[in-house]
C-alpha cells in the first residue's frame, strides 16, 4: 500500500514571521505539505506558497484549490510555472470549480451552473498543458534569443500530461470527480456536499457510505488509473479525546439532522480520539477507500500532529 502524507491548509497571515515560523513548525513536526487556499479574504494562494517553501528545507507547497473561474488559462500558466521555479519543484497544483456563489459577486465574476463551471476546469486543465508543452511565444523568440532569456516553463514534468507539477483535482459531484479521474496525479475526495434548498456553499458533512459511494464511482471512471494516482482526502475537524463517543455526542448539535452519532464517529471527514485510536481510523481508511494523503486545517495542525509518529514508519 501506498505511504501516507500529510498537510495543512493556510486559514490566515499575521506576519510573515509568524507564517514562516509556523511552517518550519509544522516541517519539524513530520507534515509533507502545505496548501493554500483560493477564495476571497484569504492570502493570495501563490505568494504564501513561495514564502512557505524559502522558510523550509523540504515541505511541498501546493494550491487546495484554485478556483479555475476566478483564472485566466495563461496568466495562470505563468504563475504556476513561476512559483514551481522558485520553490524548485516543489509545487503540486490543486483546482477545482468553485463553489462560493458570494465571492463570485463580490468579484464581479458571472455566476455560472456547476455543469459550466465543471467544463471550465477541463477546459483550463487542457490549456495549461498546452501552455506548459510548448517552447514559449513565438513573438517573443528573437527577444529572447538575443538577450538569452529562458522559456518560462515548470520545473517538474510529471503532471499535466508530464508537462508540469503534480496536477490534484479536489470535489465531491460526477463531473468534477470524472474529470479528476481522467486527468489528476492527485485526487481530493472533499468530505462536504451542498445542502438542497440552501444557498450555494452550504454543506453537509459527507457519510463514511457517500465517501465509499464517491471512491468506487471514482475509481470506476479511473479505471487503470485507480491504482496509480494518490488518493487524498481533507478532514474537517481534528478532536484528541479519550472517549470518543463522548466527544462526538457533544457535535451532534453542531450537524442538526444530518448526521447520527454512528455516522459522526464513522466518517473518514473527522478524526476522533487518542492519536493511537485516530491512527488506527486512518489506517482502516486507507484500506477501506484508499485514502494516503491527509490534510487537516490550519487550526488543527498541532493537534493532528501527534499521530504523525504513529504512521510516519509503518510500510504495511
Amino acid at each position: 500500500m501506498a505511504d501516507f502524507r500529510f498537510s495543512y491548509n493556510v486559514f490566515g497571515i499575521r506576519s510573515l514571521a509568524e507564517f514562516t515560523d509556523t511552517c518550519r513548525r509544522a516541517e519539524s513536526l513530520g507534515y509533507d505539505t502545505v496548501f493554500a487556499a483560493d477564495h476571497l479574504g484569504a492570502p493570495s494562494p501563490f505568494p504564501v506558497l513561495v514564502a512557505a517553501a524559502q522558510a523550509t528545507e523540504r515541505l511541498r507547497v501546493g494550491t487546495l484549490v484554485l478556483n479555475t473561474a476566478f483564472w485566466n488559462p495563461a496568466l495562470l500558466a505563468r504563475d504556476i510555472a513561476t512559483t514551481d521555479l522558485l520553490t524548485e519543484g516543489r509545487l503540486e497544483v490543486g483546482l477545482g470549480a468553485g463553489h462560493m456563489k458570494w465571492e463570485f459577486d463580490e468579484a464581479g465574476l458571472p455566476w455560472q451552473p456547476f455543469s459550466e463551471r465543471a467544463e471550465r476546469l477541463r477546459t483550463t486543465i487542457a490549456e495549461l498543458t498546452r501552455h506548459f508543452s510548448v517552447e514559449g511565444f513565438e513573438q517573443q523568440r528573437e527577444h529572447n534569443a538575443e538577450f538569452d532569456v529562458p522559456v518560462l516553463k515548470p520545473a517538474q514534468r510529471t503532471g499535466f500530461d508530464g508537462s508540469g507539477p503534480p496536477l490534484l483535482i479536489g470535489g465531491t459531484g460526477d463531473r468534477v470527480l470524472r474529470i479528476a479521474a481522467e486527468t489528476a496525479d492527485i485526487i481530493g475526495v472533499a468530505g462536504v456536499r451542498q445542502l438542497p434548498g440552501h444557498p450555494p456553499g452550504t454543506f453537509r458533512l459527507c457519510t463514511a457510505e457517500e465517501a465509499d459511494e464517491r471512491v468506487a464511482f471514482t475509481r470506476q471512471a479511473a479505471g487503470d488509473r485507480a491504482d496509480q494516482v494518490e488518493w487524498q482526502v481533507l478532514v474537517q475537524a481534528v478532536i484528541p479525546t479519550d472517549d470518543r463517543r463522548a466527544a462526538a455526542t457533544e457535535l451532534l448539535p453542531r450537524f442538526g439532522d444530518t448526521m447520527t452519532l454512528e455516522q459522526i464517529l464513522d466518517t473518514p471527514f473527522l478524526l476522533i480520539g487518542t492519536p493511537e485510536q485516530i491512527a488506527d481510523q486512518l489506517h482502516r481508511n486507507r484500506t477501506r477507500y484508499g485514502f494516503t494523503y491527509y490534510s487537516v486545517h490550519g487550526p488543527f495542525m498541532e493537534a493532528f500532529a501527534p499521530v504523525l509518529p504513529h504512521l510516519a514508519t509503518t510500510a504495511d
